[in-house]
């Protein structure tokens, strides 16, 4: 294990702001971030990620792709106040909220409730100057995490969905990174899973509401949902599609992401076939378009710039270029199928 790497990291921490004053959920409200993850309270127990009372855990219908970790998401609002519903963007939440995400590889995904390595938990805290993110690493250790600020590697090894073994150099990214996906309109860093159509299932938004954590959600029959792109039962091809790589590739690809100046916007919104990739020439050829010449030919997916990509693992092809080094094998065979189906050509 490349333990230098994460030492080194953890080392940059030392602790919160160097002061010895107490560090909790509600002095990060407009204070450094905790030195510890246990500082703020949110787990009965962090080896299980049992979660704290008040502390609410939520899933998406179709998860961000990292590297085949598993993930668990929970959300901690100030008591006394609520979230407020807002569509298609993040809730509006109170200052004080706590958005916490923990990364873990199963030991063997073949067997989902099985034992599993935590990796790290990042929290993403909505302080008065607007959200700060930080990421606590686990080392060796279960009961507790350690902030990391300068980032680190750690090497992961698991057994994957077909009885092989698989390994990574998992990521760790730095304090700064956390707004290169997290910036997804404008410079602004807001939320990007947590909204009402990635939400809507098993009940989760109901149970907001029911608890109060929700207000000003309309009828739930005006709810929005977005299907889970790998259920055939829950959306047609198109639909699926659309929603892996709105939740993969939309935070930056859309009319105000980092991506802007490309013209491919992948987000749900857009409707116009060529937006979102078409028949839609590259704004700027090289290594990226591997010499295709559109981000999407009908029927043609080995001719297509985004499934070049997205089964690239290198710097500069890859796509999505942050989060992964390993291909989404099942990301990318949706998408070949969905392009595959595809009518038409390009002139």
């Amino acid at each position: 294990m490349k333990r230098a790497l994460i030492l080194l990291a953890l080392a940059a921490c030392g602790d919160n702001d160097g002061s010895t004053e107490p560090c909790d959920r509600t002095t990060v409200r407009d204070g450094a971030m905790c030195a510890h993850l246990s500082d703020y309270g949110l787990f009965d127990d962090i080896a299980t990620q049992a979660p704290a009372a008040g502390v609410i855990p939520y899933a998406l219908n179709t998860p961000l792709f990292s590297d085949y970790t598993t993930k668990q998401r929970f959300f901690a609002v100030p008591d006394g106040e609520a979230m407020t519903w807002a569509d298609p963007d993040a809730f509006a939440v109170p200052i004080g909220t706590i958005v916490v995400k923990t990364f873990s590889y199963l030991a063997d995904r073949r067997a989902p409730t099985g034992d599993k390595r935590l990796l790290e938990t990042r929290l993403l805290v909505k302080q008065d100057t607007g959200w700060t993110g930080a990421s606590y690493v686990y080392g060796d250790r279960t009961d507790d995490a350690e902030l990391a600020i300068a980032g680190g590697t750690l090497d992961a090894s698991w057994i994957h969905d077909d009885g092989a073994e698989r390994t990574n150099l998992y990521v760790i990214p730095n304090k700064n990174q956390c707004k290169n996906c997290h910036a997804d309109h404008d410079d602004t860093t807001d939320l990007l899973g947590p909204k009402a159509r990635h939400i809507n299932r098993d009940g989760q938004l109901e149970d907001l509401v029911a608890r109060g954590v929700l207000t000003g959600a309309p009828d739930p029959s005006l709810w929005p949902k977005v299907p889970d792109a790998y259920d055939t039962q829950s959306g047609s091809l198109d639909q699926r599609a659309r929603a892996w790589l709105e939740i993969n590739c939309a935070h930056c690809h859309n009319p105000r992401g980092a991506a802007r100046t490309s013209g491919l916007y992948l987000d749900l919104a857009q409707t116009v076939p060529v937006e979102f990739g078409v028949c839609k020439p590259p704004v700027a050829a090289g290594r990226g378009s591997g010499g295709r010449l559109f981000s999407i030919v009908p029927g043609r997916p080995d001719d297509s710039i985004m499934v070049f990509r997205l089964e690239s693992t290198e710097a500069d092809v890859k796509m999505p270029e942050l989060g992964r080094n390993l291909v989404d094998a099942e990301g990318a065979a949706l998408i070949r199928e969905w392009i595959t189906a595809m009518p038409g050509a390009c002139q």
